[in-house]
């Protein structure tokens, strides 16, 4: 009798679903790590990951491309080669990110690619009466699969949507369970303390939030505490505290990060659900407003180009078009998924015009994106050694990741990755009048001019690709200048106050996104600050 009150334990053990899954799937890169470039009586060669090809070399400038590895264009200087690997697609996009070779000896150079992860990671917490539902961090797709509950019947699993019809279904030992999702089979299995810490804001039982003030890293930033910065660190604690306690669903706010800074200084750094100051995160449209900060720069480094630049008299000068030759830089979707142009500065030159150029705002990130191409054209240099030279270099960037387009020119859109700490200075830049630790990034001019409202736009106000609005302040109205990308990336800056709000969030096209500057701004940081 024992060893069957054993065995029906056993069994029962094995049915029970309730707990946490975890589930994720890797799809590369592979190659990464040093890469080598060298130059030999025979001409010039470059090594990654056990692999060689030969690299050509035109007046100071080295390319070579590997099929289905990725690609390297660089330019030779004193003592090193300064350049970008560009990855194949993730998630539908190529990638540049930056890396510098230095010179080793005579004819060798050495430096690392560190391109961008391509993983999804998933979670379907399941609770004692059954309910259930798919979290994704990365995409927020489990939005899109509609799963609702989890049945167990026998040795299957079923997940059943709102309507009890079965989404999906597998086997089950009380441990693992398979099921396809997105084109993809993945196995689930039950979550680990790390990946609670993924799924949870910090973790299934954190400990009591201690303020810390954020470390000093060798990125430009000064630190401080919230004290010396005149905000109140009692409320700050409890603002963090309460999102430590948040409970997790399919659309309760999924904020990546929190970040504060006041007269120039990094004073709150958190972050929650495993992500973390040295992860690159999407920033959606808010760089959109890096767009801008590019454009600024090269007008400040002396090129032709200033928001009255015609367009089609840069691109396409045949054009006859009086419309189209009066238009100035100005649905995405619908451009990225068609392949028949792979150009998408083509593809936007060609739309029919329907209005006046300037007598209506549109928001779409076609027009940015034009205005990066006019900037390339006018400049006659690729966009992303533009951003090196010109943001990247002088701001102390670490690491990023900026989008390509199928042509390989830079996407100015939106979608490049940052780390946290580096994008949060494009709104410093902003408040310090165009400077950076004293550097001129771009004008007072184009800072003040960029983000001042200048066109009414869904509800807010429109500058040259910042946002404007306004927040009830003790007693009377502030204004606030922002950045904002799907799903919660936002850089908010309040020149009254010299300060500085960075978040990141995963709610993509999900309306929990806004939360953050419609709620936690107005109704617990604002009130902090003396």
């Amino acid at each position: 009798m024992r060893l069957i009150a054993i065995l029906l334990l056993a069994a029962s053990l094995r049915a029970d679903q309730t707990g946490l899954w975890a589930a994720r799937g890797r799809f590369g890169p592979d190659i990464k790590g040093d890469l080598t470039i060298e130059r030999d009586s025979s001409g010039w060669r470059a090594e990654i990951a056990g692999r060689s090809t030969p690299v050509t070399f035109k007046g100071d400038a080295l390319t070579f491309d590997m099929p289905d590895a990725g690609a390297f264009r660089g330019r030779l200087q004193s003592d090193r080669i300064a350049g970008y690997w560009i990855q194949p697609p993730v998630s539908g996009m190529r990638f540049a990110t930056p890396v510098t070779l230095k010179k080793l000896a005579s004819g060798r150079w050495r430096g690392v690619v560190a391109p961008l992860e391509d993983q999804m990671t998933y979670f379907i917490p399941i609770s004692a009466n059954g309910d259930a539902f798919l979290r994704n961090p990365e995409r927020n797709a489990g939005r899109l699969i509609g799963i609702e509950h989890a049945v167990v019947d026998g040795s299957t699993i079923k997940f059943l949507g709102a309507d009890k019809s079965v989404i999906a279904q597998s086997s089950y030992d009380g441990d693992s369970f398979s099921i396809p999702i997105r084109g993809a089979t993945l196995d689930f299995h039950r979550a680990n303390a790390a990946e609670e810490a993924v799924f949870y804001p910090r973790g299934k039982n954190p400990p009591k939030y201690v303020y810390r003030k954020p470390p000093v890293e060798d990125d430009g930033w000064l630190v401080a505490t919230l004290d010396e910065a005149g905000i109140s660190r009692d409320d700050i604690s409890r603002f963090i505290q309460m999102l430590i306690d948040a409970p997790v669903d399919v659309h309760s706010v999924d904020l990546h990060a929190v970040l504060i800074a006041r007269h120039g200084k990094l004073v709150l750094e958190e972050y929650f659900h495993g992500f973390n100051r040295n992860q690159l995160h999407d920033t959606r449209s808010a760089s959109k407003s890096l767009t801008s900060l590019l454009i600024g720069s090269a007008m400040l480094h002396g090129v032709k180009i200033d928001p009255s630049t015609a367009v089609y008299r840069v691109m396409d000068p045949a054009v006859d078009d009086p419309q189209k030759r009066a238009m100035t830089p100005g649905n995405e979707d619908n451009m990225q998924q068609q392949t028949a142009q792979p150009d998408w500065i083509r593809y936007t030159l060609d739309l029919k015009m329907i209005r006046k150029p300037g007598e209506k705002a549109v928001y779409c990130s076609c027009q940015p994106n034009l205005a990066g191409g006019v900037l390339a054209r006018i400049s006659d240099r690729w966009l992303p050694d533009l951003i090196r030279d010109w943001i990247a270099t002088p701001m102390q960037f670490g690491l990023y990741a900026i989008d390509l387009q199928p042509t390989g020119e830079a996407y100015g859109g939106g979608g490049a990755r940052f780390l946290p700490r580096d994008f949060m200075k494009l709104g410093q830049v902003i408040l310090d009048h165009g400077r950076w630790r004293g550097k001129q990034i771009v004008s007072q001019s184009w800072a003040e001019k960029s983000s001042s409202p200048i066109y009414d736009l869904l509800g807010f106000h429109y500058g040259y690709l910042w946002w404007d609005t306004d927040y009830d302040y003790k007693g009377r109205k502030l204004r606030a200048f922002f950045a904002a990308g799907n799903g919660g990336q936002i850089v908010m800056g309040f020149p009254e106050l010299d300060l500085l709000i960075n978040f990141w969030g995963g709610n993509y096209n999900d309306r929990a996104g806004v939360t953050p500057q419609r709620v936690y701004v107005p109704q617990f940081i604002l009130p902090a600050v003396k």
